[in-house]
């Protein structure tokens, strides 16, 4: 999940540039590319031949990209078609990993491939899988009751309409198999007096996209089996695309790079070391020229930390969100 485009089919790592400078590969060092992709950020890294790469990617699709830098870096770089809340899995507890990097957006491979039908643009079957899934979103809209599906779209689209369109799947699904164009046709049918900066489909699309992959449990997971693998002084940075993604990541850098009390109950001055140093408050955003190059990057945001201390009570974290890990276990 990789990387976004612009309009004129090209293939541009986000903040490319600003990442490379945060995680200082000049020094050399092995760093992990938990969402390789089409091998934007790992490509611009392995330019300095002291670096060495470990790459993920759940995407079957990605793996003739993986093949090309394999014979092209040899041993400076290795592939695993694994999801990132692997990692712990994968990847030695003794290797000294000097930075590992997310990016949470979806590459224009992913979304004109119509097999995939991550778009409202595309036509056929409903699916979403980004890969090493058990459940489609075919099955999501055909199967799920309405409660659920309306919590669905509620708490990760945001949808406003999210009651009306439910119903009038719940109607449709009875008489075919509802595909890419008809959930777009029947959330237009919805939606048709109003205005809004962004696509009808924009919202629904996304809550299934999130369902469908698990992206919740996946990339809080990530985050926490990330900050157990690099040593202290080691760098987790993240990419994220919408709010509910930079939610997460914000919370879980801003949360553990502030002194708090350990509990309510104790002093004011027992309080717990801090796990991440966060040099910057506010999340790194694309320039003006970048936009103006690759629109689809205005929304992106870049966040990272600076690991402190070696050990971690990340409880709190999972409780956070304990509400958006719920409603992804309706799958």
């Amino acid at each position: 999940m990789n990387a976004t485009i612009n309009l004129e089919n090209k293939h541009f790592p986000v903040l490319l540039n600003e990442l490379i400078s945060i995680i200082s590969p000049l020094y050399g060092g092995t760093f992990i590319d938990c969402t390789f992709g089409q091998g934007g950020y790992s490509k611009k890294i392995l330019e300095n031949k002291k670096n060495s790469i470990i790459a993920l990617d759940r995407d079957n699709d990605v793996l003739n990209y993986a093949s090309k830098f394999k014979v092209k870096y040899k041993s400076r770089f290795n592939f695993y078609n694994n999801k990132f809340s692997q990692i712990n899995k994968i990847i030695p507890k003794d290797k000294k990993i000097k930075g590992i990097i997310f990016d949470l957006g979806y590459s224009l491979n992913q979304i004109k491939n119509p097999q995939k039908g991550l778009s409202f643009s595309n036509k056929g079957k409903l699916n979403m899988k980004m890969g090493i899934n058990d459940l489609s979103a075919n099955e999501v809209i055909s199967n799920m009751g309405e409660h659920n599906l309306i919590k669905v779209f509620k708490v990760f689209g945001d949808e406003k309409y999210s009651k009306k369109i439910t119903r009038e799947i719940i109607k449709k699904r009875k008489e075919k198999t509802i595909k890419v164009e008809d959930l777009v046709e029947i959330i237009d049918s919805v939606k048709k007096y109003q205005k809004t900066k962004i696509h009808n489909s924009t919202k629904v699309f996304q809550a299934l996209r999130i369902l469908v992959n698990n992206e919740i449990t996946e990339l809080i997971n990530g985050l926490i089996f990330s900050f157990r693998l690099i040593p202290i002084g080691g760098i987790i940075a993240v990419v994220t695309f919408h709010s509910i993604e930079d939610k997460i990541v914000k919370f879980f850098f801003k949360h553990y790079s502030e002194q708090r009390n350990t509990s309510r109950y104790l002093p004011e001055a027992e309080v717990s070391e801090k796990c991440f140093k966060v040099v910057n408050k506010k999340p790194i955003v694309p320039s003006i020229y970048e936009i103006k190059q690759n629109p689809p990057s205005r929304s992106a945001k870049l966040r990272y930390g600076i690991k402190t201390r070696d050990n971690c009570d990340f409880s709190d974290f999972r409780q956070k969100f304990k509400n958006l890990i719920e409603v992804e276990g309706l799958r």
